[in-house]
């Protein structure tokens, strides 16, 4: 065991705590990393909030990079000392989804109470989204690692671990977007702006961006926006039909807002799909009308982590980066120490920020 500093929750709904905690060493399969930067997602927010659920007292964070510094047993492919993407994806690679190459869906279950952190007391701490990354260090499945360039700054690699990856994958992996299409980009803030890259990198001929701020879809267009379209218009999607013709081939819903996803079906073309990246709080509920949908040919497609493969997928994205093909600098509004990290949540909570950072070293 040795000690670290983490931000802790104790109570859904309050700051984070900044204390020292202990955390073991890996386990077989297992892999310590040295945390130097993680982002702060809007899921971090809905688990502070006590949306998600989960158990309590909890470690949030899951969008980092770092580097290793231990081994578990049995562990392949990997060294002490490189540089590596920390994401959520836990795969176990021989269940129905791994085995189809869907590992974000990956079926095995997770033993929440084997966390490998725990207070000075020895309460065990909730390693939320198997990942627990507001901290100096994390041990997790090495499964959720990606090796990345040992140049590569930590603070823009770790956006490659949960926004970039959802919001492209959104796109050209469960969107399946192809040249020529039509994509409307329903909120411009990391994810979407993200959703707005692959969409332009899958060779869309329109990408319009919907969002309740004039400033948010300004910026759209830097990464590949060609239209936007305020939220707070009347009806919204006839101002998107008339800018493409028609309807959209593709809706990518990025807000975590149930009420966006009543309207997003009425902003599709026939045939065409609405992707699901936004979540919302696990009890609210959207409604869409079930005739029309189906008389139109259109679909509803769950996208969670973009439906990555993150060892395919991360040295693809990496490979765009240093081409110049694919934003990640631009990404970030904000760095902040581990002892700012509720002023960074809070700055993040207010929608302003594109992705806000927190440095570790």
């Amino acid at each position: 065991m040795s000690t670290m500093k983490a931000a802790i929750c104790h109570a859904f709904g309050t700051p984070l705590v900044i204390e020292e905690v202990e955390i073991r060493g890996p386990k077989m399969g297992e892999v310590e990393v040295e945390l130097d930067a993680v982002a702060i997602c809007h899921s971090d927010l809905s688990y502070q909030d006590g949306g998600f659920g989960g158990y309590l007292p909890a470690l949030f964070g899951h969008e980092a990079a770092g580097r290793i510094t231990a081994l578990g047993d049995g562990v392949q492919g990997f060294e002490i000392g490189d540089s590596v993407a920390v994401t959520l994806i836990r795969a176990c690679g021989h269940c129905d989804s791994c085995g189809s190459g869907s590992p974000t869906t990956c079926e095995t279950p997770v033993d929440y109470a084997a966390s490998p952190v725990t207070t000075k007391d020895g309460t065990p701490v909730y390693h939320a989204m198997e990942t627990g990354a507001f901290a100096e260090k994390t041990v997790i499945h090495h499964s959720q690692i990606v090796k990345i360039p040992a140049d590569m700054p930590k603070d823009v690699a770790c956006l490659l671990s949960c926004g970039v990856i959802t919001g492209v994958g959104a796109a050209v992996i469960t969107g399946g977007v192809t040249a020529g299409q039509d994509v409307v980009v329903i909120g411009a803030g990391g994810v979407g702006l993200n959703a707005i890259q692959g969409a332009r990198i899958a060779g869309a001929r329109r990408i319009i961006a919907v969002d309740m701020h004039q400033d948010k879809l300004d910026a759209a267009k830097e990464f590949g926006a060609t239209d936007g379209v305020l939220a707070s218009e009347p009806k919204p999607w006839n101002a998107a039909k008339k800018i493409l013709g028609r309807g959209a081939d593709a809706v990518l819903v990025t807000v975590g807002a149930a009420p966006v996803y009543d309207v997003a079906p009425r902003y599709l073309a026939a045939r065409g799909k609405v992707v699901m990246v936004g979540m919302p709080h696990g009890d609210k509920v959207a409604t869409y009308s079930p005739l029309i949908m189906a008389n139109q040919g259109q679909s509803i497609l769950g996208s969670k982590m973009g439906g990555v493969v993150v060892k395919r997928d991360i040295p693809w994205m990496v490979d765009l980066y240093q081409q110049g093909r694919l934003k990640l600098d631009e990404l970030i509004s904000n760095r902040f120490t581990l002892e700012q990290i509720n002023e960074a949540m809070e700055d993040t909570r207010s929608g302003a920020a594109r992705r806000n950072v927190i440095m570790l070293r």
